[in-house]
């Protein structure tokens, strides 16, 4: 059955509001430094775009599931942390260190948090309209409260780590950092794949995890952003004095 332009028009809505009201919220809490709204657009953007390099790259990382046929509860672990988080994630960081890393706005440690999550928004926003418009109104809602926050969350905490690595005293230190969030985005969002991938295998019980896995990430995440904010204003606050 075909669905109503109305319809139509609302999972649509549905679909990507939720993304740019992250986006509002986290872009927000760096209001005493805000990035340039240009370059946010920017990432933003290659976050969309990211989207449809990922299902390429979903799709042969795919073809060496085959390895663990007969193991269902390793297919989707698999599936969960190399093909979808590993992949995704991956995806974002890259975006992150070409078209913002570098950039002379990228200044703070608190920034990283900033593009890392936009560029996850964008990528969960489009994401999310490809689900959607393809299920229903309940598919949206869902989604809406599940996978863009874990999309925001785990990149979030991967960018702490990424402005972290601006400041590194050493490369070795820089590159340790950025690998570090990237472990961490991808434990998360693994993890909330896997619950859902395990499904078939585990029963339901699984997904009753995945809305203490996403609170918690995000109370981890505002208190990361804390730090940002605290040490990013002595930083500011210094550069003044000299």
């Amino acid at each position: 059955m075909e669905r109503s332009w109305p319809n139509l028009v609302i999972s649509f809505l549905l679909a990507a509001a939720p993304a740019l009201l992250l986006l509002r919220y986290y872009y927000r809490q760096d209001r005493e430094r805000p990035e340039p709204k240009g370059l946010v657009v920017r990432i933003f953007l290659f976050g969309i775009v990211a989207t449809f390099v990922a299902i390429p790259l979903e799709l042969l990382m795919s073809v060496f599931q085959r390895l663990f046929t007969d193991f269902p509860l390793l297919t989707a672990l698999f599936k969960a942390f190399v093909v979808a988080a590993l992949v995704e994630e991956y995806l974002k960081l890259t975006i992150v260190r070409l078209f913002a890393y570098r950039n002379r706005n990228f200044d703070e440690i608190m920034d990283g948090v900033v593009y890392a999550v936009v560029a996850s928004l964008g990528f969960a926003c489009m994401e999310n309209i490809l689900y959607v418009l393809g299920g229903t109104i309940w598919t949206a809602l869902t989604r809406a409260v599940t996978a863009i926050p874990l999309h925001a969350t785990a990149s979030g905490l991967m960018g702490y780590y990424v402005g972290r690595a601006k400041f590194a005293p050493s490369p070795q230190m820089e590159r340790a950092s950025i690998n570090k969030g990237l472990r961490i985005a991808i434990f998360i969002h693994g993890t909330y794949d896997f619950l859902l991938f395990s499904v078939p295998v585990l029963g339901t019980l699984p997904v009753v995890g995945i809305i203490p896995l996403i609170i918690i990430a995000f109370l981890i995440l505002r208190s990361r952003i804390r730090i940002a904010l605290e040490e990013d204003g002595r930083r500011a606050q210094f550069d003044q004095l000299v």
